[in-house]
C-alpha cells in the first residue's frame, strides 16, 4: 500500500503543477499584451500632416522632462535636402523646441530666439529621410499654458 500511496501522490503532485503552470503562463502573457498596450498608448505623438501654424496646450498629462516641467511631442515626415524652420511661442512658459531625427538622437536645440525672448527658433536642412519628431516642451519649472507652433519647409528662392 505504501508504493501505491507513493505513486499516487506523485500523479497528483506532477498534476497539480501542470494544473498551475498553465494558467500562471497565461496570466503572465495576458500582463505583457496589456502592458505593450499601455505603453503603446503612452506614447503616441502628433502627427503633423500639413505646415501652418497651429495652437495647443502644453499640459500636466503631457511627458514629464524630469526637470519639473512637461514636454509634448509632434511627428513630421521629412525629405532629404528639406529646409525647415520651426517657430514656437508661449505667453505662458519658456519654451524650448527640439528637432530630433528618426533614430532619436537631437538634431537641434533652441531655448530662447534671437529676438531675445523666450520663445524658440531653429532652421535646418534634412540630411537623412524619415519620420521626425518636434519636441515643445518648457525650461525647467516654467510651467504649462498655451503655445503656438509653427513648422514650415523654406523654399529655395528662384
Amino acid at each position: 500500500m505504501g508504493t501505491l500511496f507513493k505513486f499516487m501522490k506523485k500523479i497528483f503532485t506532477a498534476g497539480f503543477r501542470q494544473i498551475l503552470i498553465i494558467p500562471i503562463t497565461l496570466l503572465t502573457i495576458g500582463i505583457g499584451i496589456k502592458t505593450a498596450l499601455a505603453q503603446n498608448k503612452l506614447y503616441s505623438p502628433i502627427p503633423l500632416t500639413n505646415f501652418t501654424e497651429i495652437s495647443d496646450t502644453l499640459s500636466n498629462k503631457d511627458i514629464p522632462t524630469g526637470q519639473g516641467g512637461f514636454a509634448r511631442d509632434y511627428a513630421v515626415k521629412l525629405n532629404k535636402g528639406d529646409n525647415l524652420a520651426v517657430e514656437l511661442s508661449s505667453e505662458n512658459f519658456d519654451s524650448i523646441i527640439t528637432l530630433l531625427a528618426p533614430n532619436g538622437s537631437t538634431v537641434l536645440e533652441n531655448d530662447d530666439a534671437p529676438d531675445g525672448t523666450s520663445n524658440s527658433l531653429l532652421f535646418t536642412r534634412i540630411t537623412e529621410a524619415g519620420t521626425y519628431i518636434v519636441r515643445v516642451r518648457s525650461f525647467g519649472e516654467t510651467g504649462v499654458g498655451n503655445f503656438k507652433l509653427k513648422v514650415t519647409k523654406l523654399q529655395p528662392v528662384k
